[in-house]
């Protein structure tokens, strides 16, 4: 895996990225990805059986699921000893039990063991011996911030802050999001926060002590504000700023590692917690594509598979990054990244071999899109695996949220655009609290705006479906709107419009159907891509040529103008022909208008 491209505070940071997130995507096509956490009663997910437990770490300690029928762990567990082994956690409610052992017998040994079903290693690499006495992570020191709470292209293009109008999210629903860990003392994360429900799941056991929910890199904060960052005047807004998040850790420390024992914690604590939703971008490590004519990844397969059907039938929804390598999900042929534990091999694939659990029945899988709509160039795609497609970032421009220790900073990724649709779940819970998750689901993919392919031959599907966008571009204001009547007419211009130096250019939106004057809070979304704005004059110009300008050549040397701004046109008739003009004042900078648009 290749580094996560991260903007802190403004100023860019390389980092060294984890193996295996579905995260962000540094460079165009650098795959990536993420893992949380968990805990809940020994009666209805895990349980350490004491009698078979491990008295202590040892080198060559291997973590392997066996597979039972449901309600059958206790039968087999015995044989669990005798075959060499100890029991780490039982989910008795799904017939699976995390073992650990020291014998490389031990696998075909279980198998012979009548009522086990399957058995199979999670990993290449040993357990590492933090899983016997897990120290807790951080909590970092916290910085205040003077940042308001400016409009960002990524809401402004789902219409987040037109839904705020109908709701901004119920108390009442719980999100959780499964990740490195969330910095819960951070000042725009805190006020949503939910510490009764949040546990860490690294190594596929709960564990429930104060804190153990924490980030162990950056990614899962970050993750946890574009959900849900409060609306408090500080920093930035979430999607649902009215919700509660839970901080379920499933990614291991050091190797922030996302193994399919925690991710089957994860999905069993989401159950017994009563979360509506659960953000999931990351892939189960050390597999890429888990392949059912492996042993040990099809005992993978089952054991994720059952725990998110549990999640399911417990009313919660689970919403996945589809990952970050500009892959046909649809057209498997070749992996080279796997195991990223130890030391990756080429294998060849064919469709059988899935992406967990973003390819798991019942997943929701969310493609990435650029600002402007266009699919990031790094995101995974295939005609009838992507259900919907949301803002991630690309390039230069990514997803400005919350970072550990009260910062904030842009990364871009599937990993950004998953929460987006969390998010829309989360807010269309709150306006229909009966809606099981095959309800919100099918709402998400409904209300979603169609996009057809573009000239690109990899895009199969129709407009209303198809394999770079699923069923369209997630939706807020549509997602929520029943019968409440918008907060106002939007529209949009797409069309590039090239700014070449000491030049000035104009892009028209026509604007019909809407009564009356523009208020005094018309909302302008500019999304200008420019290498120096500091040379910059935009303007926006009404249908009679008054002409208000909103950015004039401040921002220095800054690159890109990527910003919704608040205009007083209440003297202006809102129908007619209205103009972005953006005027270039000097040389040797060029640029171009990507996108802008009119919210009334």
């Amino acid at each position: 895996m290749s580094a996560i491209a991260v903007a802190a505070l403004g100023t860019a940071v390389a980092l060294a990225a984890p193996a295996g997130f579905a995260q962000a995507a540094p460079t165009d096509t650098a795959p990536v990805a993420a893992r949380s956490a968990g805990a809940t009663p020994a009666t209805t997910t895990q349980s350490a059986k004491a009698a078979a437990a491990p008295a202590a770490w040892a080198a060559g300690t291997r973590a392997y699921l066996v597979i039972t029928a449901p309600g059958g762990t206790s039968a087999v567990s015995a044989a669990v000893a005798t075959n060499g082994g100890s029991v780490f956690a039982t989910y008795d409610a799904i017939g699976v039990i995390v073992a650990h052992s020291t014998s490389t017998s031990f696998a075909s040994a279980m198998r012979t063991v009548g009522g086990v079903q399957q058995v199979g290693a999670t990993r290449t690499s040993d357990i590492p011996a933090d899983a016997y006495n897990p120290a807790l992570p951080a909590n970092p020191a916290q910085s205040t911030t003077t940042l308001t709470e400016s409009n960002r292209w990524d809401m402004t293009q789902i219409k987040a802050e037109q839904a705020w109008a109908v709701t901004t999210g119920s108390a009442t629903v719980k999100v959780g999001v499964l990740d490195t860990g969330v910095d819960d003392q951070h000042q725009d994360i805190a006020p949503n926060f939910n510490a009764a429900d949040s546990a860490s799941c690294a190594y596929g056991k709960a564990d429930t002590r104060a804190g153990a929910w924490r980030d162990v890199g950056t990614h899962g904060t970050h993750v946890a504000g574009t959900i849900a960052a409060a609306k408090n005047g500080k920093g930035v807004i979430g999607v649902a700023p009215g919700v509660k998040i839970s901080s379920v850790r499933i990614a291991e420390p050091t190797s922030s590692l996302f193994f399919a024992e925690n991710t089957i914690c994860g999905f069993m604590w989401a159950g017994d917690h009563g979360f509506k939703v659960t953000n999931n971008s990351y892939y189960t490590d050390p597999w890429q594509f888990n392949c059912p004519d492996n042993v040990d990844q099809a005992a993978i397969i089952e054991g994720v598979r059952r725990a998110q059907v549990y999640a399911e039938g417990k009313g919660s929804l689970q919403v996945a990054a589809a990952g970050n390598s500009d892959y046909d999900l649809a057209n498997k042929t070749t992996d080279s990244e796997s195991p990223n534990d130890s030391t990756p091999v080429t294998r060849t694939l064919t469709n059988a071999c899935i992406d967990i659990p973003t390819e798991l029945p019942g997943v929701v899988t969310v493609a990435s899109q650029a600002s402007g709509g266009a699919k990031a160039s790094y995101s995974n795609f295939g005609n009838g695996v992507i259900d919907i497609a949301a803002p991630g970032g690309d390039g230069a421009t990514g997803v400005y949220s919350t970072l550990p220790g009260g910062k904030y900073g842009s990364m871009s990724g599937t990993s950004m655009a998953s929460p987006h649709v969390t998010g829309v779940a989360a807010l269309i819970a709150s306006v229909n609290p009966t809606f099981t998750p095959a309800q919100i689901r099918d709402q998400l993919g409904a209300q979603a705006t169609d996009k057809a392919c573009p000239s690109d031959t990899r895009c199969k599907g129709t407009t209303t479906k198809n394999g770079f966008f699923g069923e369209g571009a997630a939706d807020a204001l549509k997602a929520v709107g029943g019968t409440t009547p918008p907060p106002g007419a939007y529209f949009e211009n797409l069309t590039d419009v090239t700014i070449a130096d000491n030049a000035t250019v104009e892009s028209p939106i026509t604007v019909s159907g809407v009564t009356g004057n523009a208020p005094a809070t018309l909302k302008v979304g500019v999304d200008v891509k420019h290498t120096y704005i500091g040379d910059l004059k935009v303007d926006l110009v009404a249908p009679d040529g008054t002409v208000y300008t909103v950015h004039n050549r401040t921002g220095s040397g800054t690159d890109n103008i990527v910003q919704t701004f608040t205009v007083n046109a209440s003297a202006e008739v809102a129908n007619g022909v209205w103009k972005l003009r953006v005027n270039d004042n000097a040389s040797q900078d060029t640029g171009k208008i990507d996108a802008w648009n009119l919210t009334f």
